[in-house]
């Protein structure tokens, strides 16, 4: 039995429950502002505190997997309880690991996001395409099967990244245009909503790019960052309808309250939304 593709269920999410997703990021300095320690019992209270609150309601949530895999065997296990309980409530869970490599070692990363018998078995990944596009086809592969998405970064926030990412390929084209048309291809003749997406930050300004990948965008840089839901259509044009804008400072500083947690978030989905349809 083919599975739904994660294209399709994204886009059910989205439009039923706002395009936001929400990272979940328990590095050390957020868990002292919790009031909670930087061990496993604090990172477990965090996490659980964030799923409780937020996966019955927000499309995506984010696990940061670095943020978990500092605490070795015992933060991998919160990670994995997070996933299994974020996805029970119906959030759609996006791995943020930034898995690349080639050969037997992509697909071994494959294998531990993508594989449904896997406990880290996310409904996505991010991954880095700059081994080559080429490099991902074990990870894109594994999530056809398992109707699961990929996000590859294209355009990221962060500045140092601009040195690899706009530079120029041997046919003229940016290194970032030639990964968003790999994508493209990837996603053609898929509905509503191919599942390979870039990742392309919201503080750009003009992304300068065509985004016409007939696929998701993860934004990261709303809120702490700099960028607002506002500037969400002048970076992306006419593919704003497929933003799916990334915050998580912005939600997760209200915490530990929950009903903190859950206004943030319904105020800046609605925000996105305000954005999104008045473009």
């Amino acid at each position: 039995m083919i599975p739904e593709p994660f294209g399709a269920r994204l886009r059910h999410a989205m439009d039923t429950r706002g395009p936001l997703c929400v990272g979940i990021d328990p590095h050390a300095s957020l868990l002292t502002a919790w009031g909670l320690n930087d061990d496993v019992a604090g990172l477990e209270h965090f996490t659980r505190t964030v799923v409780e609150a937020l996966a019955d309601r927000v499309a995506v949530l984010k696990p940061q997997s670095a943020f978990f895999e500092r605490f070795g065997s015992r933060g991998i296990a919160v990670l994995e309880k997070a996933v299994e309980e974020a996805r029970a409530a119906g959030a759609l869970v996006l791995m943020d690991a930034k898995r690349g490599d080639i050969g037997s070692t992509m697909g071994a990363y494959a294998a531990t996001y993508l594989d449904k018998d896997s406990p880290l078995f996310s409904d996505a990944v991010t991954v880095s395409p700059y081994l080559g596009f080429g490099s991902l086809r074990p990870a894109l592969d594994a999530a056809v099967l398992s109707g699961a998405g990929v996000f590859v970064l294209a355009l990221t926030s962060n500045p140092e990244g601009a040195e690899v990412q706009r530079a120029t390929a041997t046919d003229g084209r940016s290194l970032a245009q030639l990964m968003l048309d790999h994508m493209a291809a990837e996603n053609e003749g898929a509905t509503p909503l191919g599942s390979v997406g870039a990742v392309v930050g919201a503080t750009l300004g003009d992304a300068g790019v065509n985004l016409a990948i007939n696929g998701p965008l993860l934004a990261p840089g709303i809120g702490a960052q700099g960028a607002t839901p506002a500037d969400l259509p002048g970076v992306f044009g006419d593919a704003v309808g497929n933003v799916v804008p990334s915050v998580s400072r912005g939600v997760l500083s209200r915490g530990p309250d929950v009903a903190g947690l859950r206004a943030a978030a319904e105020r800046l989905t609605d925000e996105v939304r305000a954005a999104v349809a008045g473009r």
